[in-house]
């Protein structure tokens, strides 16, 4: 979601004329290589740091906790340094991330004012700027496209792709003309240094100043440690979002929920429920769980001041967290045993089973299959006798009730003995029928599910005069 301090296309560009010559372009007819296209290597590694983003996110901060030691916090400045700490946040999570980048609600004049100037104040970028990369982000999620994918990295995620500089080229194209035609966010764009500089450090700087006296505190605590802790929490966004956490809607890319990421990036660390429904104003869905963008985002509505609210029904996302269950089953359910499949068995006459049983094997026929129990039989719970009196019999009905109903762990285990079927079925028609007219669910692997209860030697109403005799 966070992206860099400042926008590199507010600042002066270098002139072509100032442009050293370059002979391999000259003689080759070859465009140069962006730095960031080539090798790092002890001559050139200077060319591959974005050197105004390292002054402005770790410089600057640097030199803040470097002055904080001689420089005493007062409870006020504190306080302030706080607050500001929430509404510069806001301006990101409320304003930059859920208003301009994805449009999950309409705001008014003075609202988008407000989320405009409290998103420069925890500079990190104009909104035109930072709302294209995340489009970017979330239409080429994890790809080489991607201008902050976890998959380079998490520190990468996290700090390396604004210190690094990157190759704008490289960065996925994506649809920006609702923000190049919204004055305020083009305003913004064009005074950018400035709404950094007032919002940033000389708001802060003046509101302690002002009203208490501590010029200086102002100006440490409130401005320049304030920008650098609001700046590494919603830079959380891109990399913690993307390591921490569960899964519950979708696993194919990184996003994650977790609450630790939301507490520290005020709602936004339901990541994986926001990938899958980025247009939704909230991040968090249950009442309890910490989102105060959304409860901000919803107060303005009820002061008329934000509208259009979007969110998706109830019933969308119990589907995909629904859908991401069962898949997670599946994956569970293929490393089981659940025996051979009944099409994969070989098929065994009536007449074999019986002479094969005769002649010293444990088998058994239940529902059609025949199960090999000679390594179960002393195992029995109900005794060896007992499970032995169906040796060489059709003993559907005493396993579902004639004698016993077993349980569906019993079906289950008996499943895994399995050595052929009857040709034709069972003895007993009515249940061959029933079986015959059973179907098979099976998954997305294409293998089947066994419900419980539906195992293949699992009859619903077993006819009381059927025996095993």
């Amino acid at each position: 979601m966070v992206d860099g301090s400042l926008d590199p296309a507010v600042l002066p560009q270098p002139s072509t004329m100032d442009a050293p010559t370059d002979t391999t372009q000259k003689s080759t007819g070859k465009p140069k290589p962006h730095i960031a296209d080539t090798v790092m290597t002890r001559r050139n590694w200077y060319q591959h740091i974005n050197w105004l983003n390292i002054t402005f996110i770790m410089a600057v901060p640097l030199l803040g906790f470097i002055k904080a030691y001689s420089t005493p916090l007062y409870t006020k400045t504190a306080v302030f340094a706080v607050i500001y700490y929430f509404i510069t946040g806001l301006g990101i999570t409320a304003g930059y991330h859920r208003l301009w980048a994805h449009t999950s609600y309409s705001a008014s004049v003075p609202l988008r004012i407000f989320l405009a100037l409290a998103g420069a104040g925890a500079v990190e970028g104009s909104i035109r700027w930072w709302s294209r990369d995340h489009r970017a982000h979330h239409r080429y999620t994890d790809t080489i496209k991607d201008p902050y994918s976890v998959r380079k990295g998490l520190l990468y995620s996290h700090l390396g792709w604004m210190i690094m500089k990157q190759n704008p080229k490289r960065i996925g194209r994506v649809d920006i003309a609702d923000l190049n035609e919204d004055r305020i966010v083009a305003f913004q764009h064009r005074h950018f240094l400035k709404a950094v500089i007032i919002m940033g450090l000389a708001f802060p700087t003046l509101v302690c100043g002002l009203a208490w006296n501590d010029w200086m505190g102002g100006f440490i605590y409130a401005g320049l440690i304030r920008i650098f802790i609001v700046q590494q929490a919603t830079f959380c966004v891109n990399s913690l979002a993307h390591w921490l956490g569960d899964q519950p809607f979708d696993d194919r890319n990184s996003p994650r929920d977790h609450v630790i990421t939301a507490v520290v990036t005020l709602g936004e660390g339901y990541h994986n429920f926001h990938h899958e429904f980025p247009s939704d104003y909230r991040n968090a869905i249950q009442w309890w769980q910490y989102d105060p963008t959304k409860w901000f985002i919803w107060t303005m509505k009820k002061l008329g001041l934000a509208s259009d609210l979007k969110t998706f029904s109830a019933n969308a996302i119990e589907m995909g967290r629904v859908q991401q269950l069962q898949k997670k089953l599946d994956q569970r359910r293929v490393k089981l045993d659940w025996g051979v499949p009944i099409d994969k068995l070989p098929v065994m006459e009536w007449d074999d089973y019986i002479t094969q049983s005769e002649n010293g094997r444990a088998l058994i026929s239940i529902a059609g299959v025949v199960h090999d129990i000679s390594d179960f039989a002393a195992h029995h719970p109900g005794g060896k006798a007992m499970i032995r009196s169906g040796i060489a019999k059709d003993a559907t009905a005493a396993f579902n009730g004639g004698v016993y109903r077993h349980s569906n762990a019993a079906h289950n285990l008996l499943a895994t003995m399995r050595i052929g079927v009857i040709r034709g079925g069972m003895e007993v028609e009515i249940w061959k029928r029933e079986h015959q007219q059973g179907a098979y669910i099976k998954d997305e692997g294409g293998n089947r599910i066994i419900r419980p209860g539906a195992q293949v030697t699992k009859m619903a109403e077993p006819m009381a005069t059927a025996s095993a005799a």
